[in-house]
């Protein structure tokens, strides 16, 4: 795979020559602020903390490798969002970033929605006690029975994909005596990155209805004329780890066109409009994300603009902020096992954990940040490779980065920027036990997410 497989892979989907890396920072001891959560620091022997405990603490407790996630600062991320886009918008958490039953509880008690994407995410959201109705269901491959399930709960609105499932969602409300809102994502043609748009015929992909060739107009008067579904509007996606609003802007352009083209052929002002998620966060020092406020004043001003000029009343807008609530709030917590250097190149640092606790590196060549945690260091900064024990060379965590030079086996390091997707994608390659997810907050810390045992493995394996 190439160095620009996916544009939340290297920065600006540029194409990194091998051995690129940035020069090592002035102090190796340095957290940033960017790219850890708000209360990350170093005490005064040195050592990291976060919510007040050490990593040490949280280490002999819970073991390693473990995600550590920010309990305050996650709740401080949803209240930012919730209060940037204010009561006349929605936000919808994208629980495929990370979802467990007390985060769908901070969601709820923070004001967030939520959106799931399989029947495991909606009863993980019905059994920790979000309501329904703050529920959005997407996929590109719906199963009849989640969506009897979805149907039969009352989530908010089901998200359709395909003209199969604008069918399919019509007969289960139908039989289910039942009317079901529902969006229908469209594909606009336009592929967002991380400083960059291509605004291209990007029809060319699972998800969605492309508006070319009036395929998205047909979907709209088909589900129109459906009794079990009432259309509420129109949902795009345009891409992943956006740093940019111009993206977005030819996107709601194209949006509002086609509720334009409604209106006139129907007679009807769909009153929604959802413009998808995929905004970014600091994975190093050198990613540069907007804050809330400034994307939402963004995304109205492009809505209202785009209203305007179509003579249309401003739909309520919706956005989904996975990555960008969760992503920042949480690291992984390795220990040293071996420390080679290969003279002329860089040393490899072997970590407890690797491509099963974070497949991201190795699936898309994302960039991640690493520092020392268990110490302070004054040692000169060596280029490092930080790898997991697993049986692949391309079991890689963090490809290129600069730590002191004495790190020793037994020394604690931490990634940031892991909240988002890590644990999602985590597996159990070679039988490894996926790490436990720890909430910390107010000097108190406790698993929300159990580390695996042997015997939950041996509990599945029937024999």
């Amino acid at each position: 795979m190439s160095r620009s497989a996916h544009p939340a892979g290297p920065r600006h989907a540029d194409v990194l020559p091998e051995g690129h890396y940035a020069a090592p920072p002035a102090d190796l001891n340095q957290l940033d602020p960017r790219v850890w959560s708000h209360t990350v620091g170093r005490n005064a022997d040195g050592v990291a903390t976060v919510g007040g405990i050490d990593v040490k603490t949280l280490a002999e407790e819970f073991g390693t490798p473990g995600y550590f996630l920010d309990e305050a600062d996650f709740r401080a991320r949803c209240r930012a969002w919730r209060e940037a886009f204010g009561e006349d918008a929605d936000v919808f958490y994208a629980g495929k970033a990370f979802l467990s039953r007390a985060v769908v509880r901070w969601l709820t008690e923070e004001g967030l929605n939520l959106d799931v994407c399989s029947a495991g995410e909606l009863v993980t959201a019905l059994a920790a006690g979000m309501p329904a109705e703050r529920i959005a269901l997407h996929g590109n491959n719906k199963s009849t029975g989640e969506i009897e399930r979805a149907v039969e709960a009352g989530v908010g609105r089901i998200v359709l994909d395909s003209f199969q499932e604008i069918a399919r969602v019509a007969h289960v409300a139908r039989r289910l005596g039942k009317r079901q809102r529902v969006q229908i994502r469209v594909t606009v043609g336009v592929e967002a990155h991380t400083h960059e748009f291509i605004a291209t015929a990007h029809e060319d992909q699972k998800f969605g209805i492309p508006l070319a060739g009036g395929l998205a107009a047909e979907a709209v008067r088909r589900a129109l004329k459906l009794d079990g579904l009432e259309l509420i509007g129109i949902h795009s996606h345009i891409g992943s780890q956006i740093f940019d609003t111009s993206g977005f802007e030819v996107a709601a352009h194209r949006v509002v066109g086609l509720l334009k083209e409604i209106r006139d052929e129907h007679g009807v002002e769909l009153p929604e409009i959802d413009l998808g998620g995929g905004l970014g966060i600091a994975y190093t020092s050198e990613d540069d994300p907007r804050e809330p406020q400034e994307i939402a004043k963004a995304l109205r001003d492009i809505v209202h603009r785009e209203c305007d000029a179509a003579g249309l009343a401003v739909p309520r807008l919706s956005v989904e902020p996975g990555r960008a609530i969760v992503g920042p709030t949480a690291f992984t917590l390795y220990e040293v096992g071996t420390v080679k250097e290969l003279p002329g190149l860089r040393t490899y640092v072997s970590v407890d954990g690797g491509m099963s606790d974070n497949i991201r590196t190795a699936l898309y060549d994302a960039e991640y940040s690493v520092a020392l945690v268990s110490r302070s260091s004054t040692a000169e900064p060596m280029l490092s490779r930080v790898v997991g024990k697993h049986c692949e060379s391309g079991d890689i965590v963090v490809r290129d980065a600069f730590l002191p030079a004495d790190l020793a086996p037994g020394d604690l390091i931490a990634v940031p920027a892991t909240g988002a997707y890590c644990r999602s994608m985590a597996s159990n390659y070679n039988h490894a036990l996926r790490p436990p997810v720890v909430a910390v907050r107010d000097g108190q810390a406790r698993e929300i997410v159990r580390r695996e045992t042997e015997e939950d493995l041996l509990r599945l394996d029937v024999g």
